[in-house]
């Protein structure tokens, strides 16, 4: 086995601002590649600040791994191997998990959602597509832009965010919005302000976590009690030990591979929210289509999607799952099996 790494940078197609007022053009990954015989994986780490993860860290961490204890025939079993080798690393470790079901499930001849026995139905999953902070005029502008998606998601939790809702709300009166607070408000009484306000909006249709993660679950289990729309945990909920907490505090779970460590954890964690009643959501960072359809691969196992991360860049090196006008499909991908992802034009590794 062996264990190519490389960085990689995103062109955003627009500025990209979130609740703690931080934009960027630009967004960094690691892309990941196992290469044992004939078979290659191929995975991916996207940066997150949120979550201490950057090029320099994801690329430390995939230095300590010895590919000779990984394999495509026990997945498992390398996952584990890695597991050891440090605490936290999550996106990284993801790159390898990814990877290696990428493998495996080539050398079994069947795509990653087969692999997992969980198949996938065309015409049924539907993506959000995500609107970032901005002033009211941009907000307008990329609304309008993204006319062929049936349901946004509005990014708020800064000052101007009941500005930049009517701006969206001014060009797509009827369009089913989701809303991410990205933990911007301080407290449960500020919390329970804003959401009494955007249910005056009878198409918001949830909010995702509305307080930071370390606001103590007390406040939280306050706020899901009083709040008329249903709460989702974002960066509250990592794996399925969190389940207990987030069942306590919100109506459903976000789960993405970044924060999972991978398809493997994120399949256990959408399962353990569903064991606890809890709604389901696969969401995404700024990724390339190798992630994006590695997610899309887990579909079956929840009541939303929010996979638009490749929609935001301009320098995609993959193919992978299409979202044309929302709707993931796997009817296009240029590969049947494993991710079903390909290179574009020229191989990131060559």
């Amino acid at each position: 086995m062996k264990l190519d790494f490389k960085p990689f940078e995103l062109k955003l197609r627009n500025t990209w601002t979130i609740a703690n007022g931080r934009g960027s053009n630009f967004a960094s990954v690691v892309l990941a590649r196992l290469t044992d015989g004939g078979i290659v994986g191929l995975g991916e780490a996207p940066t997150s600040r949120r979550y201490s993860e950057s090029v320099e860290s994801m690329q430390a961490f995939l230095r300590l791994v010895n590919p000779a204890k990984l394999s495509f025939d026990d997945v498992p079993g390398s996952m584990a191997y890695v597991e050891r080798l440090a605490p936290k690393n999550c996106s990284a470790k993801c790159a390898v998990n990814v990877a290696l079901l990428d493998g495996a499930a080539r050398k079994a001849g069947k795509p990653i959602y087969d692999l997992l026995g969980l198949g996938f139905r065309e015409n049924k999953h539907v993506t959000s597509f995500s609107i970032g902070i901005d002033t009211k005029e941009i907000i307008r502008a990329k609304t309008l832009e993204a006319a062929v998606y049936p349901v946004l998601k509005l990014k708020i939790g800064m000052p101007g965010e009941r500005e930049n809702l009517a701006a969206l709300r001014a060009v797509a009166p009827g369009k089913t919005v989701r809303v991410d607070a990205n933990e911007g408000w301080k407290t449960k009484e500020e919390a329970l302000k804003n959401l009494e306000w955007l249910a005056e909006d009878p198409l918001i249709e949830f909010v995702e976590q509305p307080m930071h993660a370390s606001t103590p679950p007390a406040d939280m289990a306050w706020l899901k009690a009083r709040s008329p729309i249903p709460l989702y945990a974002d960066e509250s909920y990592h794996k399925a030990g969190d389940v207990a907490l987030c069942a306590e505090c919100f109506h459903g779970v976000n789960v993405k591979l970044l924060k999972a460590g991978g398809v493997s954890e994120a399949y256990e964690a959408l399962k353990a929210a569903q064991k606890a009643g809890l709604k389901t959501m696969i969401g995404c960072m700024i990724e390339t289509s190798v992630l994006i359809t590695a997610a899309a691969h887990l579909a079956e196992l929840t009541d939303h999607l929010d996979i638009d991360g490749n929609l935001l860049i301009d320098n995609d090196p993959y193919l992978g799952a299409t979202a044309g006008k929302g709707m993931m499909s796997f009817a296009k991908t240029p590969e049947k099996n494993g991710l079903r992802v390909r290179t574009r034009n020229a191989d990131p590794f060559a």
